[in-house]
């Protein structure tokens, strides 16, 4: 297996991280990564945020909270087993959210390529930190902080830019177990 597919094979969602900060210059390898990524006519339509500091993600998680608790209490009556354990994880972390990483990575886009650029952009960057030995997570839940009008002053997000990710970043404390992965559903022409 080469070196790349090898990574992607590799490349797991953590969400329990290591309590040390991770460098400036290992995380501007990651959005450097994110920044090469292809985009729809070369438009490039993102940007990215770092957070660090542990009051602002404090303030994030406050704001994430509501939002993601009404999509974990419509899965009580759709899928009552996810429903169950995600309740568990909320019972037993201080953050359920961010998973307490020592970085979060906003990337937020505008404009109407960046539905299908700043996905792209988001891969890139963490098969990019797991190649680095970093651990990521992409968290949709973690992107339900606009309601809170001093974040969306924090992020500087403006009217019609959304967020895509945002991305966690760190140390895993251990490599998560590979899930159960389906075959791939192919048709061939």
């Amino acid at each position: 297996m080469n070196e790349m597919l090898e990574i992607i094979s590799k490349r797991r969602s953590v969400r329990a991280y290591e309590n040390r900060p991770v460098s400036k210059d290992l995380i501007e390898m990651v959005i450097d990564a994110g920044n090469e990524a292809p985009s729809a006519m070369n438009s490039q339509p993102w940007r990215f945020v770092v957070i660090q500091d542990k009051e602002i993600k404090k303030k994030l998680l406050l704001a994430a909270l509501p939002n993601a608790q009404k999509i974990v209490d419509a899965a009580k009556d759709t899928d009552p087993e996810r429903y169950e354990s995600i309740k568990k994880r909320y019972a037993e972390l201080a953050d359920p959210i961010f998973y307490s990483a020592p970085v979060i990575i906003f990337i937020i886009g505008s404009g109407p390529y960046a539905p299908h650029s700043c996905p792209l952009a988001c891969e890139n960057m963490m098969l990019a930190a797991h190649s680095l030995g970093l651990g990521t997570c992409w968290v949709g839940l973690g992107s339900m902080v606009t309601d809170d009008s001093e974040i969306r002053v924090l992020l500087e997000l403006k009217e019609g830019e959304s967020i895509y990710g945002p991305i966690l970043l760190g140390y895993p404390e251990e490599n998560p177990v590979r899930p159960m992965k389906k075959g791939p559903r192919i048709k061939w022409l």
